[in-house]
């Protein structure tokens, strides 16, 4: 009698023990899928029943990939056949692909994401008999790190940005500029294709400031950066190189081509007029151009060059551009 007793107890603590153990697989805070090698779904926990709007019942014994035909079949087919030959886990990030499931996110209204992003987990199930017929997958809602990764790399991609530009004019900064000047050298040593530089500054630039004030100089230089970034093409590089000396880079230019674009320049400065206060603005420019050469055997050559050219222009009258 007491060991039917015990038998009796025995059972009731497996029952016991086999609710809460399910209870908890249902309500844990990420998914839970058992598949076997035909995909027929056997556990569908509530995280999934709440984010795909299907319950346990209707899912269980069903084809996984017909039940969501946007699922990437091929692909997961793959890693969960895998994971039935090798009888080891495997792991996806969200970083090697968003997500299985196109889930709505937790919080739809306050997240910046409009679908989940998804870490996976696929584990090899063991039968009784040492077999491995099913597969457990753990769904990780991973939304919140995957959008603050996101704003930090927005940030430092800013930073980044902000380090190579030009408060005053928006374009490269001196140090930046440099460095792609030295890169385009290189390029044109391994190539042998000229590039061309222009050097150019704001004529009596120093009278404009005495006579309107320094804001309305860092007017003008922002209205130069303005004209610089009209008439320039997407591949060329202009930067500040310092006060109101600009640089611009042409890769793949000769000095006669780069010539068009400086007097193109030159001549919509001299018909600019900047508006700072009841003043109105004029100015003129004065440009040097040097193509690149093997002589010069290091990029600050090639940028002297045509430094001395511009000066030229400084010297013979100001409002010209001179070639070297």
């Amino acid at each position: 009698m007491e060991h039917e007793h015990n038998q009796s107890d025995q059972k009731t603590l497996s029952i016991d023990a086999f609710h809460w153990h399910m209870g908890l697989l249902q309500n844990l805070d990420v998914g839970l899928i058992v598949l076997d090698r035909q995909h027929r779904v056997h556990l569908w926990n509530t995280f999934m029943a709440n984010y795909s709007g299907l319950t346990d019942s209707d899912v269980r014994e069903r084809n996984l990939f017909e039940l969501f035909p946007d699922l990437p079949a091929a692909w997961f087919k793959r890693k969960l056949n895998t994971v039935f030959h090798l009888r080891n886990r495997a792991f996806i990030t969200w970083q090697e692909r968003p997500r299985l499931f196109n889930f709505k996110p937790n919080r739809p209204f306050t997240g910046k994401a409009t679908q989940m992003y998804q870490n996976l987990t696929l584990i090899p199930l063991t039968s009784p008999d040492g077999e491995v017929h099913q597969i457990g997958i753990l769904v990780y809602d991973m939304t919140d790190v995957a959008m603050s990764h996101q704003d930090l790399q927005s940030a430092n991609e800013e930073l980044e940005r902000l380090s190579r530009t030009d408060r005053l004019t928006g374009l490269h900064n001196r140090g930046y500029w440099e460095e792609c000047l030295q890169h385009e050298y290189d390029r044109y040593l391994r190539s042998s294709r000229s590039s061309s530089l222009i050097m150019l500054d704001i004529d009596h630039f120093k009278q404009i400031n005495d006579t309107y004030g320094h804001q309305a100089g860092d007017q003008v230089i922002r209205s130069l950066a303005h004209l610089i970034g009209e008439h320039i093409r997407s591949t060329d590089s202009a930067g500040r190189y310092g006060g109101e000396e600009f640089g611009i880079l042409l890769p793949d230019t000769s000095d006669s081509h780069a010539e068009v674009l400086a007097e193109r320049l030159r001549r919509a400065a001299q018909d600019a007029k900047i508006y700072y206060g009841d003043e109105t603005i004029r100015f003129t420019l004065s440009l040097g151009i040097a193509e690149s050469q093997v002589d010069d055997t290091h990029y600050e050559n090639w940028l002297k060059r045509a430094d001395e050219a511009l000066y030229r222009s400084k010297q013979n009258g100001r409002n010209q551009t001179s070639l070297d």
